[in-house]
């Protein structure tokens, strides 16, 4: 069964020091959760896949979201986080799926299993779990490399649905 790790939105609009309030992530704890996870994976000669949140450079996108944007330096990869593959794709929404690109990747490379870090639980990792699961794949979202913002009942809410879709939360690393 082959397995890859995806790594979610670690970017810098989302960790660095001058990211909007409402990103309240712990970044150093999160950065060294995800990177841990980076290095077991690429040693245990598992593929890393990094993905990207990108907002189109529109005018009215800059003024309502502000972060994230095509072409700016926030919407870079985070710059503390290993990088150790050039398997990097882009998206427009919360589904890593949506992304062309990254669907035909996953289906030539013949994975599996699909195991998800990264930001944020409740929003582009839920997704693209689904996403996975919709397309056939398993998926698992690694506990110790994913974080959220959002408030607890919210929280229960999203892993109750990804349970009753069959995406499980895994403590460590399965082969």
């Amino acid at each position: 069964m082959k397995t890859a790790l995806l790594v979610i939105d670690m970017q810098n609009d989302y960790l660095w020091e001058k990211r909007k309030k409402r990103f309240s992530y712990n970044t150093e704890k999160v950065v060294a959760s995800v990177n841990e996870l980076i290095r077991q994976y690429h040693n245990e000669n598992r593929d890393v896949i990094y993905i990207r949140h990108i907002i189109q450079n529109f005018f009215t996108n800059r003024l309502l979201f502000g972060y994230s944007i095509a072409g700016s330096e926030g919407a870079e990869l985070y710059s503390g986080l290993d990088i150790v593959s050039d398997h990097c794709f882009d998206k427009y929404l919360s589904d890593a799926f949506s992304s062309r690109k990254f669907k035909e990747f996953v289906c030539a490379g013949g994975y599996e299993t699909l195991h998800l870090c990264g930001l944020d639980e409740c929003g582009c990792v839920a997704a693209t779990a689904l996403g996975a699961v919709k397309r056939g794949l398993n998926a698992a979202i690694l506990r110790e490399g994913t974080v959220t913002r959002f408030p607890e009942n919210k929280v229960n809410a999203i892993r109750k649905r990804l349970n009753s879709a069959g995406i499980q939360y895994i403590d460590a690393v399965r082969k």
